[in-house]
């Protein structure tokens, strides 16, 4: 069953309002993103070639991760009355097949005028290590 997106209105966002959720990046989701992309790098897919670069497994692609942030807005804050504008995004650190991470989105500005969020997003490990950050301009319609 697809989840239901929330509903947020301009009016019933708030600044710091935060949402946070875990994924668990799986082999079949990194194998599912290399064939949507085409990114066959075998840092993302060979994990002896991985750890012949001194990586202790697998990478994650970037750009998966960074796509969880269209879950967070598409889906949680704000959810359905969003139209996402832009996106920033800083790679900080990698991520590993199997690791489970926290995708962290939160109000920092709220611009009435043109009826726009800015929120900071950020991606940590399992050990609270930031991967990426980032902020997001979203229109809420």
């Amino acid at each position: 069953m697809i989840e239901k997106p929330s509903e947020f209105q301009l009016n019933e966002i708030t600044l710091g309002q935060k949402k946070t959720f875990d994924v668990q990046i799986t082999e079949k989701i990194v194998e599912q993103f290399a064939e949507l992309s085409g990114d066959y790098n075998p840092l993302h897919m060979n994990e002896k070639f991985a750890k012949s670069k001194k990586f202790k497994n697998r990478i994650c692609h970037g750009m998966l991760l960074s796509s969880f942030f269209s879950r967070l807005i598409g889906m949680y804050l704000p959810g359905k009355n969003s139209l996402y504008f832009s996106q920033t995004i800083n790679f900080q650190l990698p991520c590993f097949v199997n690791q489970k991470i926290t995708v962290s989105g939160e109000v920092k500005e709220i611009i009435h005028s043109i009826k726009t969020i800015i929120l900071e997003t950020k991606i940590f490990n399992d050990s609270n290590e930031c991967l990426i950050d980032g902020t997001a301009n979203v229109i809420i319609h």
